[in-house]
């Protein structure tokens, strides 16, 4: 077998493929030449290229509308995208031109619902699921959207104790949804979610509490299940144990005419990633319609939440090698130029895989090496993709002009918000630049510095010298 890098990704995977191909031994992203980019504007970098956010969104409008129109679905589908996934404002912007709604799941999502309405880029009619366990704080926020006209503004609620204070706050009548308390899956280390009501007694709530109220209104039934939309006997249990709760409630509450099913759908996170898009949303809405005809009760409107599925495979981050260590006969170390922990927290936290490429080099031989960061901390490192224990790069030496360049692809959800964004970085080790990536009218490549690399200044005023 050929040993060179571009013949073992060639030989071990379908490539090239969406997003990735190859050209003079360099890598393209979206027909983004990597190399151009690292060289205008260094590493360690982050990347976020804006157009994708669009196609996912309208990849999974189009799976769902077809789906339906495939069953004769009467319910219309609504996509929300979970602001928690990232909140940063080039974010919200592209994917609001897809006319799409939100999905709050904390007290200090509120402003940024505010900011995006006096901006013009959300009305009043705009959906806003509220999720999560509601605080004081929480609940005052929403009654304000409430009270001055978000009339889809609609709390899920977590527990028997929100609907009260809700009440008390709330001048005008609302909506609510009532959240289920799924079971998690086998191996998790607890039964049943913290989250939501019993589905025993969803029914009986709604009889005895917001039946009698005078304030509210039962709009939706909300289930969410934390491994998100899967092909598994698991998933398919609880999706069937959810719809039938929802013909249990349809039955006694009219109002009741929207199912949300929270959990998102994949990205990929692995060249060998296989996933049939088209066949889950086909199977989730017949199942639905099926139950429903079987129970005699209208089919829901169906809400979506991604979050991930949204924004995760429009970001990178990319990394230069800086060292070489043999540590021993059998471990070889390739050390970047940041930290793991800073910057791919979930690589550290729960040992999340990326899809991982080297940028440049494809026309070297490889080698098996281990990936390790700058921080002392013996935590600091990846050593595991599509591979056993450790990756493979392109084989490189101190001697050469040029360094080795990596990334780290389809990392655009969660890492900033878990890594501190601005804030205290492990070992004080800065967070990188971050560019932004767009298409003008004309299809052409657009860049602009969001942010610079974090300075020591700004760390060492947040901690206090």
């Amino acid at each position: 077998m050929d040993s060179k890098y571009r013949d073992l990704i060639q030989q071990t995977f379908d490539f090239p493929q969406e997003g990735f191909e190859v050209v003079d031994n360099e890598l393209h992203y979206y027909d983004i030449p990597l190399m151009d980019i690292i060289k205008k504007y260094g590493t360690p970098l982050k990347i976020s290229y804006l157009p994708k956010i669009s196609a996912q969104i309208q990849k999974a409008k189009k799976l769902f509308n077809v789906a339906m129109a495939k069953a004769d679905y009467k319910g219309k589908y609504t996509y929300c995208y979970c602001t928690k996934s990232s909140h940063f404002s080039f974010v919200l912007d592209e994917a609001l031109k897809n006319d799409i709604h939100l999905e709050t799941s904390s007290a200090f999502d509120i402003p940024l619902i505010k900011a995006l309405h006096a901006s013009e880029k959300i009305t009043k009619s705009t959906f806003i699921i509220h999720n999560g366990y509601k605080r004081p704080m929480y609940l005052k926020y929403i009654s304000e959207l409430i009270n001055t006209g978000f009339v889809n503004s609609i709390p899920i609620l977590d527990n028997k104790n929100e609907l009260p204070q809700l009440e008390k706050l709330c001048k005008k009548k609302f909506k609510v949804g009532l959240r289920v308390a799924t079971d998690e899956e086998p191996k998790f280390e607890f039964y049943t979610s913290r989250l939501g009501i019993r589905q025993a007694d969803i029914v009986d709530y709604y009889n005895t509490v917001i039946k009698k109220s005078n304030k509210c209104t039962l709009k939706m039934l909300h289930f969410f299940i934390n491994t998100g939309i899967r092909d598994s006997t698991y998933y398919w249990s609880e999706l069937s144990k959810c719809i039938n709760v929802y013909c249990d409630l349809k039955k006694v509450c009219p109002s009741l005419d929207s199912l949300d099913i929270g959990g998102g759908f994949p990205i990929r996170t692995s060249l060998s990633f296989n996933y049939d898009y088209s066949y889950m949303a086909d199977e989730i809405i017949q199942k639905i319609k099926n139950i429903c005809e079987e129970r005699g009760v209208t089919e829901p409107n169906i809400f979506t939440e991604f979050g991930s599925f949204t924004v995760g495979e429009s970001g990178a981050a990319l990394y230069s090698i800086v060292d070489i260590k043999k540590q021993n006969d059998n471990e070889l170390w390739y050390m970047i130029d940041s930290s793991f922990i800073t910057t791919l927290p979930d690589t550290w936290g729960i040992k999340q895989k990326f899809i991982l490429l080297a940028i440049n080099n494809w026309d070297k031989e490889y080698q098996r090496v281990n990936l390790g960061g700058l921080t002392c901390d013996s935590d600091d490192y990846y050593n595991a993709e599509s591979h056993l224990n450790q990756v493979y790069m392109p084989r490189v030496s101190e001697k050469q002009k040029e360094p080795l360049y990596l990334g780290f692809f389809h990392t655009g959800a969660y890492q900033e918000s878990l890594g501190g964004y601005g804030g205290i970085q492990h070992c004080l080790i800065p967070a990188p630049k971050h560019v932004i990536i767009d298409l003008n009218e004309e299809g052409e490549i657009i860049t602009h510095l969001f942010s610079k690399e974090q300075s020591f200044k700004s760390m060492m005023k947040t901690l206090g010298y």
